[in-house]
């Protein structure tokens, strides 16, 4: 089970080690090396999020997320975003910023350094309303109770996690960006920018979530009448129709895996220029990362580990809240990337253990039920 779902993820990771030699030598190999790990543990959380919509998805779409998600977060976020980054913010050609960051790498990281302001408050207004909407929802299982009783309360007001996130757009700007930080030690200010990339994110997320939920709901809704057509048919001796699945429903939800990953990614391509500017280390470190995350999301689908540890889900989305704050936060100050990815470990950390806990609660439970039962039998009770 695990070399079928990590297998690619080995063979990527030594091509991608050879190649750094080759490239670099030995010095390469380790940037490399540690990029890898960096991109791993910023992104854990974003496998155990992926997890939870990835297991609604069909067998087919799963594959498509590990083949065709795994070449847009690869070449798309890890190697075309940066990319992209510096041409639109010095205003040149895909080319010719493709030039500048294989010839002039001091440069390159300069401008990228100088956009990320933007890049940090798109990314941060997009996780933090996937956040927000998780957090306000009126859940079964609940993981802080004396936090989300209330708060699922307060969810039933119509449009407050987007007033939420709109108030901390506003005061970010205000604080953040008057002063945020440039390339050289400079200040200027962001004020526009970030309110601009804030409002962009925040339109992304509903435009994406929306026609993802839209499509969703369709699906159920087609699933639920496809169950009483087979209920019907069995009553009346009829064969049993086929379950037509809905194709827009499966796509929109693996264009909103795809925004959401992209999301997740920019701290780590970001965080990934304190290591190096060198675009080709950067795309091989971070490319083997992502692998690995995407492997880790479909073992964990296929493990049913969400099921089974039911707070994980819980702790990545507090680590998505902690991750958007800390992304608006980077706006003026530096933030080292040990914390970045320690804040998700151990949120995640922590709802795992607590699922444990509860597991094990659960069982000497059942198991006191199973005793007394027996006790009663046993006694002609």
């Amino acid at each position: 089970m695990v070399l079928k779902t990590f297998g690619w993820s080995f063979a990527v990771t030594a091509l991608g080690l050879v190649a750094a030699v080759f490239y670099g030598g030995w010095t390469a190999f380790g940037i490399v090396a540690i990029l890898s790990i960096l991109e791993i543990s910023l992104s854990f959380d974003n496998a155990v999020v992926n997890a939870g919509i990835l297991k609604k998805m069909s067998a087919f779409w799963q594959k498509i997320f590990l083949t065709i998600g795994i070449l847009i977060a690869v070449f798309g976020m890890r190697l075309v975003f940066p990319v992209v980054i510096v041409a639109v913010s010095a205003s040149m050609g895909p080319i010719e910023a493709v030039d500048l960051a294989l010839t002039d790498k001091d440069r390159y990281q300069q401008l990228v350094t100088d956009a990320h302001p933007s890049i940090a408050a798109f990314g941060g207004m997009f996780l933090l309303m996937i956040f927000l909407d998780f957090i306000f929802e009126d859940r079964d299982i609940k993981w802080l109770g004396w936090l989300e009783r209330p708060l699922a309360k307060l969810g039933k007001i119509d449009m407050l996690s987007v007033c939420i996130a709109l108030i901390v757009l506003l005061i970010s700007s205000m604080t953040f960006a008057t002063h945020a930080h440039q390339h050289g030690g400079t200040h200027a200010d962001k004020a526009e920018t970030v309110l601009i990339s804030g409002v962009a994110g925040l339109i992304t997320y509903m435009i994406v979530g929306g026609l993802s939920g839209f499509f969703e709901d369709k699906l159920e809704e087609e699933e639920e009448r496809e169950h009483e057509a087979e209920e019907k048919a069995e009553r009346e001796g009829k064969p049993k129709s086929a379950v037509v699945l809905a194709g827009k429903a499966a796509f929109f939800m693996f264009l909103y895996l795809e925004v959401l990953d992209a999301s997740f990614s920019f701290d780590g391509v970001i965080g990934a220029f304190a290591i190096t500017n060198d675009i080709v280390l950067m795309a091989l470190g971070l490319g083997i990362g992502a692998m690995y995350v995407r492997s880790l999301t479909v073992y964990l689908v296929r493990q049913g580990t969400l099921d089974d540890y039911v707070y994980l889900e819980h702790g990545a989305h507090y680590a998505i809240g902690a991750l958007a704050m800390i992304l608006l936060v980077t706006i003026q100050y530096e933030i080292n990337e040990i914390i970045t990815g320690m804040v998700g470990v151990v949120l995640i950390g922590w709802s795992f253990w607590s699922s444990v806990r509860r597991n094990k609660a659960l069982a000497a439970a059942e198991g006191k039920a199973d005793s007394d039962e027996k006790t009663e039998v046993s006694s002609g009770v």
